[in-house]
């Protein structure tokens, strides 16, 4: 049938079937016929394209150069032309941060390494942070890039890689991206755990666009973020970069984020630069807390607590998905066929394209692998396309082909992915940025603003005794602590050195916020780690000196060159330089034994609460420190985790009622190490004979400025194509301010093939009141929210009983009623 009829009708069949039997034959479904019809179907539809388009041999464009042939023929016609070698070339992706050299002139070039890579028969497929700057990769200030000439120095590899490799491939860039472009000059949001407090898809996916913008513009084609880990257990280094502790929160939250980076504007419009999903899988529930530790988990809880929020962003259309350096069950991650085959691309549709986090299919070595080469092996039959780090593909999977490891359709099987998303991002047709563009598009007011929305409505208010708002007319007020006029503790990891004034500390906004009659003091008090230089009697006078205090702790995920540094990038936690320690106690590898306050921070708090004075206490945090001193003794406690470069004007903000609080917590605050983990959806959260077991705060709680009540739950069948359930409440402001509530709708199942756990997350509705109004908050409930994984592995919503809980907080659920599916 495909080989017989006009031109046009088997052009039409190829549009329609031929990727499909296409991505059949690459699968390497041991189906001779299949494979064998897939093979003719492109060549014979290549040809055929190229007969209807004119594009001849005589006219001299290949086939893979027209950019209006289909996509898959585009991708056949070029993966037909290319060498072993070229093949295996797209498979790669070196660290990209010395490919370039920066005069002293300012101008910048490809270095001599960058040429070596790319001038013989195996040119380099993809570059990774390229543009990064920290002290890791020792670029800074003075010797890293500008927008400009990071732009430049992309444009200078594109072109060598466009006009002096055979083929002309052009280079896939990826950039670190989980809250901000990590180059100098950009705009710096708040980490994860901020984003997910604004509890605003909306917002985010803003912000997102945002990122997506300032990483065009310079030329990348690909961002690494957000990062989907559940995290929930505050040891882990990395909670700080997660968007919490629920899946389903996390799911909607960075969804948005990646939807914006990816789509830009316009929702429904092309992929301009793809996000990459990290970590996959079970990443942020390591044991011990320490960074990529085993995952004890069995395969129904990985599928339902710890994967839902990738499969909802594979829904949307995500581009690609990063491995974790984990193993689950004892089987890494990164050679996992069952979940990055099976069921990321076979059972959910992922269309695009898998990276290995950085070296982790080398750390496959000793586990099931002998060397690396036969790691390489391991992780392209199980689905992964690059190799980010680049020691286990390139020549190592020319070699594993020789050995008989891998077949070359498993080789084409990955190229091809990676072919496909280039041609998806029009490098071939537009391979190059404009420079003087970055100026318009990096770092804008729009964006800046942006920032310090999403600070202030991602901080979250957990205590207030009536002290807040603060008066701005106060005649003294004293900012205390270790974090009120740090910049660089307030960015969070994967954050580049940017320049002073682009980083606006607690202490500045407050400066700026106040009338300029009253007078700020500022004493530190201490370090966030060291000791050596506390002044702790200092910081008692500027205190008892002024009619209110901001008390600003917390830690610092902030890297210094005092730091040593593993292979991969993270921070090695028990070492440092002799001399002063630095603040670092947070960020990749500074996993944490317990959840103190570090230094003398504890007694720089205790010494200001005995003061007597009115205290506000801020928290700027990468994970959930204790905070049992401030809850018991503050007059307010506030928590802005990294709140980024306009975090001090959106904590201003709320301290001086320029804006009504409204952030709430993705994750619980536990009361101490000895409890963890704490979770809202754990089974059991019995008391301990000698403590409590529930959080010291609940998550999904925060405060605000005014009060809401909630009446008239209804839950009924849903008329809506796809729902089915639909659930309504009444929510009123009773205060006295215009403020903003966040409705929760948490579900349980009573009875099912497998133990539910008793609440769990289904949907969140924002809503603006003024003081007495009210409004209806309206949920949909369908297969999605409201299935269960079965013994069989199977995702099936199950007949039966459900109890469908309203309210403020996980733990504040003030309507609730069964219903029968």
């Amino acid at each position: 049938m495909l080989f017989c009829g006009k031109r046009g009708a088997v052009s039409e069949i190829f549009t329609n079937f031929g990727p499909k039997l296409y991505y059949l034959y690459l699968m390497s479904i041991p189906k001779h016929l299949f494979r064998a019809v897939g093979a003719v179907c492109l060549l014979a539809s290549s040809m055929i394209y190229a007969a209807d388009r004119g594009a001849s041999k005589e006219a001299g464009i290949p086939l893979y150069k027209d950019s209006k042939a289909p996509l898959e023929a585009r991708v056949a016609d070029l993966l037909g032309r290319m060498t072993l070698e070229e093949k295996a070339g797209q498979l790669v992706c070196p660290l990209g941060w010395e490919m370039y050299e920066k005069l002293p002139d300012g101008t910048v070039r490809i270095s001599e390494r960058f040429r070596q890579m790319n001038s013989g028969g195996m040119p380099v497929g993809s570059y990774w942070a390229v543009l990064r700057a920290d002290p890791w990769t020792q670029k800074t200030l003075e010797n890293g890039l500008s927008p400009r000439q990071g732009a430049e120095a992309l444009n200078a590899m594109q072109r060598f890689a466009v006009d002096s490799t055979r083929l002309g491939i052009p280079i896939l860039f990826a950039e670190e991206a989980p809250h901000g472009h990590m180059a100098i000059g950009t705009t710096v949001f708040p980490t994860g755990l901020g984003m997910a407090s604004t509890w605003n898809p909306d917002l985010l996916r803003a912000a997102g666009v945002a990122v997506g913008d300032e990483l065009e513009a310079v030329g990348a084609g690909v961002g690494y973020g957000p990062v989907m880990d559940i995290a929930r257990d505050p040891r882990w280094s990395r909670m700080e970069e997660s968007f919490g502790e629920d899946p389903y929160l996390t799911g909607v939250m960075a969804t948005a984020y990646m939807d914006g980076m990816q789509r830009g504007a316009d929702p429904g419009a092309e992929a301009r630069v793809f996000s990459t999903l990290k970590h996959f899988a079970g990443y942020g529930v390591p044991e011990s807390g320490h960074n990529g530790a085993p995952t004890s988990m069995g395969p129904i809880q990985l599928l339902s607590q710890n994967l839902p929020q990738f499969k909802m962003a594979v829904k949307q259309g995500v581009g690609s998905i990063m491995t974790s350096y984990n193993t689950v069950d004892g089987v890494p991650s990164t050679g996992n066929r069952f979940l990055l085959t099976d069921i990321l691309r076979e059972r959910w549709g992922l269309d695009g394209v898998i990276f290995s986090d950085l070296y982790s299919i080398d750390g496959m070595v000793g586990q099931v692998a002998a060397d690396k080469t036969e790691a390489g092996a391991v992780a392209l039959k199980s689905g992964v396309d690059i190799d980010l780090g680049a020691n286990c593909y390139g020549a190592r999977t020319l070699e594993a082909l020789q050995r008989g490891l891998i077949t070359e359709a498993d080789l084409d099987r990955a190229v091809a992915e990676v072919l496909r998303m280039k041609f998806r991002l029009g490098l071939f047709e537009n391979p190059y940025v404009d420079p003087a563009k970055t100026a318009t598009r990096v770092r804008t007011a729009e964006n800046i603003s942006l920032a310090r929305e999403v600070a202030r409505q991602g901080s979250v208010l957990l205590k207030n005794d009536g002290v807040l708002p603060l008066s701005k007319d106060l005649k003294r007020i004293a900012v205390i602590g270790p974090n009120a006029d740090m910049q660089y503790n307030q960015l969070g990891d994967y954050t580049a050195p940017q320049p002073e004034e682009s980083v606006v500390t607690v202490l500045e906004g407050i400066r700026e916020a106040v009338s300029p009659s009253t007078e700020v003091i500022y004493a530190r008090g201490c370090a966030i780690r060291d000791t050596t230089a506390s002044d702790i009697a200092g910081a008692v006078e500027a205190a008892r000196r002024s009619d209110a205090v901001v008390l600003v702790l917390g830690g610092s995920s902030g890297r210094d060159f005092k730091t040593k540094y593993i292979e991969t990038g993270a921070a090695e936690g028990a070492t440092a330089e002799p001399g002063l320690i630095p603040d670092m106690d947070c960020g990749e590898g500074m996993d944490r034994s317990t959840l103190d306050l570090l230094g003398d921070q504890n007694r720089l708090l205790e010494a200001v609460l005995q003061t007597g004075k009115p205290v506000v206490v801020v928290y700027i945090q990468g994970r959930t420190l204790d905070m049992n001193a401030a809850c018991e003794g503050a007059n307010a406690l506030l928590t802005a985790w990294y709140p980024g470069g306009e975090g001090g004007h959106g904590v201003a903000d709320i301290l001086f009622g320029d804006y009504n609080p409204s952030g709430r917590l993705p994750v619980s605050i536990p009361r101490s190490v000895g409890q963890l983990p704490v979770y809202y959806s754990q089974s059991i959260q019995r008391d301990y004979i000698d403590a409590p077991g529930s959080p010291l705060y609940p998550f999904g709680y925060g405060l605000g400025y005014t009060t809401f009540e909630y009446s008239d739950l209804s839950v009924k069948p849903a008329t809506e194509p796809g729902a089915l359930l639909e659930v309504t409440a009444n929510v009123r402001n009773t205060g006295e301010r215009e403020g903003t509530e966040t409705a929760q709708l948490y579900i349980h199942d009573m009875v099912a093939s497998v133990a539910q756990p008793p609440l769990l997350l289904k949907g969140f509705r924002q809503v603006s009141l003024k003081p007495g109004e009210q409004k209806v908050v309206r949920f949909l409930l369908g297969a999605d929210e409201l299935s269960v994984i079965n013994p069989a592995l199977e995702e099936v919503v199950e007949p039966g009983e459900f109890i469908i809980f309203v309210g403020s907080s996980s733990e504040d659920l003030h309507l609730k009623e069964r219903v029968r599916l």
